[in-house]
């Protein structure tokens, strides 16, 4: 599971901006996450929960947001946030789409004391 060895990243981030912000607790942890980024939430979750101990982020909340696939219409230039993963522009029927967002994942914010 590559979900292991993201939040092992994930934690080492953490701890970097607890450290350059002279803080010694991360209160809560918000990520975005794709849903063509490949990464299984429900894993990455039980990922977190299991390494987070005797870490910066041992008390921390997890907060997962999931973001769905947002393409641009390469014909009629309209974008749009698709609810089914069929790649065709809502507004004209192209299949001529860039998709802009939900393929990644990024640490969005932290809170720390």
């Amino acid at each position: 599971m590559h979900e292991y060895s993201i939040v092992q990243s994930l934690l080492e981030s953490c701890e970097e901006h607890a450290r350059v912000n002279e803080s010694t607790n991360v209160t809560k942890v918000i990520v975005k996450i794709g849903v063509l980024s490949g990464v299984e939430p429900d894993l990455l979750q039980t990922a977190f929960d299991t390494f987070k101990e005797k870490t910066i982020c041992d008390k921390a909340e997890f907060i997962i947001n999931r973001q769905k696939v947002v393409i641009a219409c390469l014909s009629c230039d309209e974008e749009s946030t698709l609810e089914k993963n069929e790649f065709l522009c809502p507004k004209c029927q192209s299949n001529k789409v860039k998709v802009i967002d939900g393929e990644e994942m990024f640490l969005m914010s932290l809170e720390m004391e």
